[in-house]
């Protein structure tokens, strides 16, 4: 009983944090969306108006636009991070001269603030005094002009995505590969077993719940993702880059329209959650109940 007390007690203090800053603006945000609220109105007083707001985004043509992107963006931008993330892990658990210096500049972009992300490829794509339009001309031919070609816009936020992200994974996955027993590994080189055979049979199912924890938080950040697009393309040209994020920043700030933004916030949130759950019924229930 004492030890039960003592770890409650321990608790207590990330308890009250996430009931300050996780449930209690969820509650809030939820609230807010039954309404139609605009502070800066000559009425700011809020609205109840039932569901209308749900109902209103589930006919919106911006809002299914910007979600459709979004998904593709966040499909592209994982996958590709987790194999490059996976390659670059299997190359830094061996040596090679100059290892530690190329590890600690993979690692840098993890410490930088999305926004100056945002920033720091906003120099380099400007046709004008970027490095990336000038190469691109002078190797390939190639004009470079995000403001311009919607693909370009959407390739190059992906590009943007997968420099600052990679090294998250890469950090994880290493972390599990290094963890892995080599009993396995041996018996099956013993047992003549090839490098796919290994890695899918072997590599891949050890670890899949390092693997799926990183996916499950690549997809959170990466359908929230507001600052680097903002910064870099503004979610343009038209709405090409307009991602949820970004729909919900020009719905909240530049429109007021706090209700149905908070609205739009719910169903993202509940749609995270799904795909999540998703992904664990498909891949980890599954072994869970043959175990």
């Amino acid at each position: 009983m004492h030890s039960q007390k003592l770890g409650w007690l321990l608790l207590s203090p990330t308890i009250v944090i996430l009931g300050l800053f996780g449930i209690f603006p969820f509650i809030y945000v939820l609230w807010v969306s039954f309404h139609s609220w605009n502070p800066f109105a000559a009425n700011p007083g809020m609205i109840f108006n039932w569901a209308e707001n749900y109902r209103r985004l589930v006919f919106d043509p911006q809002f299914l636009a910007s979600l459709g992107i979004t998904l593709t963006f966040v499909f592209f931008a994982v996958v590709s991070e987790l194999v490059l993330g996976y390659i670059l892990a299997q190359a830094l658990l061996k040596d090679f001269p100059g290892k530690a210096v190329f590890r600690t500049i993979h690692t840098l972009p993890l410490i930088m603030a999305p926004i100056i992300v945002g920033s720091v490829w906003k120099l380099m794509t400007t046709p004008s005094i970027g490095i990336i339009p000038y190469l691109l001309r002078s190797w390939f031919g190639y004009d470079l002009n995000i403001g311009q070609s919607a693909v370009a816009a959407f390739t190059v936020t992906v590009i943007m995505d997968i420099w600052h992200w990679t090294p998250l994974v890469t950090l994880s996955l290493i972390a599990a590969l290094v963890s892995l027993p080599s009993d396995p590994f041996e018996q099956a080189q013993i047992d003549g077993a090839g490098k796919s055979q290994i890695f899918w049979h072997i590599t891949l199912p050890l670890i899949r719940p390092a693997l799926l924890a990183t996916v499950f938080i690549r997809l959170m950040d990466a359908l929230r993702t507001v600052d680097e697009v903002l910064m870099l393309t503004g979610g343009g040209p038209g709405s090409s880059t307009r991602y949820i994020g970004v729909h919900i920043f020009r719905e909240v700030f530049p429109k007021t329209n706090y209700g149905y933004g908070s609205a739009i916030s719910v169903i993202v949130l509940y749609l995270t959650i799904v795909v999540c759950w998703l992904l664990y019924v498909g891949l980890i229930a599954p072994r869970v109940k043959r175990g």
